[in-house]
């Protein structure tokens, strides 16, 4: 809780450094102003947050956390270019964009270091990592790997923060990679917004391929991001202390019906709890019933309050299907210990 009140702290006093008080209270300008090939406050929101995560530059795209990742390996790749990712299974959408581009992957187990230092020797253009875990077994530490990378090679590396951008110490560009890819929406902005925290070059050339007035994130809606963004690392932290204490009582057989609980990065910080039948569609559709999300929107978006009791996650299930119907994801979003462990309870019983 005292790291997220000073990330907010320091946020907060970045803004100071780059708005005046009238201009953070305005709703931005609109457009493709000459000069700035955007609106003036858009490009004073992406010097904010370059200064803010320490990088040369910032770009704000539309598309959302899919959409980064798009503009950010178009601006380093041409079609068909060699790039290292993971031998996982990989999100739908960013695997959609790399088989678009014609990209030739070259899979390295990222738990094995040397085994990703070995594949650089392979006429690789670019490294693409995401941070949040793509598989149950994932163990890689992001900084050690990028370090262990930087020692060896200049080669760009991209990372993909969705889920893990102000609810970790660090970001990829703040510990030697070229790009950080993350979305807006996940971090109480609004729909279809992203930010990719880069070198210059990188940039320069998203700003390039997206001149287009109708492609540009208009004033408002960069404003709209950076104050939301504000409150995030406090809004997380409380709920990793509300995680925290859902998993202490599952394990104390506090909920029955349920075998255990366990605290997992499966793309954002959440709980797996896995049940004594498989019964998990059924705990599901009960807890509708008892006023919980079952589905995502954002990944802890604006929209998110109420507790979500939802399946694990697609690229889980494909690593160990047998999970599928003995397991579910439990998210408080703003939600308490209480209402939580309530809902769990009042479902398995329904369901069973």
């Amino acid at each position: 809780m005292e790291e997220a009140k000073e990330l907010q702290f320091r946020l907060i006093d970045v803004i100071t450094h780059n708005f005046t008080g009238r201009e953070f209270l305005s709703m931005g300008d609109l457009g493709v102003v000459p000069g700035y090939g955007r609106p003036v406050i858009t490009a004073k929101v992406e010097k904010t947050l370059a200064e803010f995560f320490g990088s040369q530059d910032a770009v704000m795209v539309r598309g959302a956390g899919t959409g980064t990742i798009r503009s950010a390996l178009q601006a380093l790749l041409h079609p068909g270019g060699r790039v290292l990712v993971h031998d996982s299974p990989m999100y739908s959408t960013t695997a959609t964009t790399m088989e678009y581009m014609g990209l030739e992957l070259v899979r390295a187990d990222m738990n094995d270091t040397q085994a990703v230092i070995s594949a650089l020797t392979d006429g690789i253009e670019t490294v693409y990592i995401q941070h949040s875990r793509q598989k149950g077994s994932d163990r890689y530490d992001m900084y050690g790997l990028i370090a262990a990378i930087r020692n060896v090679s200049g080669v760009p590396i991209v990372t993909d923060e969705n889920y893990t951008v102000l609810k970790t110490r660090h970001i990829g560009t703040q510990v030697g990679a070229n790009a950080s890819c993350f979305s807006c929406f996940k971090l109480l902005g609004p729909e279809g917004i992203g930010c990719v925290i880069c070198d210059g070059g990188i940039a320069d050339r998203i700003r390039e391929m997206n001149y287009s007035g109708g492609g540009q994130v208009q004033g408002y809606e960069a404003m709209e991001s950076l104050r939301s963004m504000v409150y995030v690392p406090v809004m997380v932290a409380i709920q990793a202390e509300e995680i925290s204490k859902i998993v202490d009582a599952v394990n104390n057989a506090e909920v029955k019906g349920a075998k255990a609980a366990y605290i997992a990065n499966a793309q954002s910080r959440t709980i797996l709890v896995e049940l004594d039948e498989p019964i998990s569609a059924k705990v599901i559709e009960q807890a509708d019933n008892l006023g919980a999300a079952t589905h995502p929107v954002g990944s802890e978006s604006r929209y998110e309050a109420v507790p979500m009791l939802y399946r694990a996650s697609g690229t889980f299930i494909k690593e160990n299907p047998e999970i599928k119907d003995y397991m579910i994801r439990v998210s408080p979003m703003r939600s308490g210990s209480g209402t939580v462990l309530r809902i769990l309870k009042d479902a398995i019983e329904k369901a069973r």
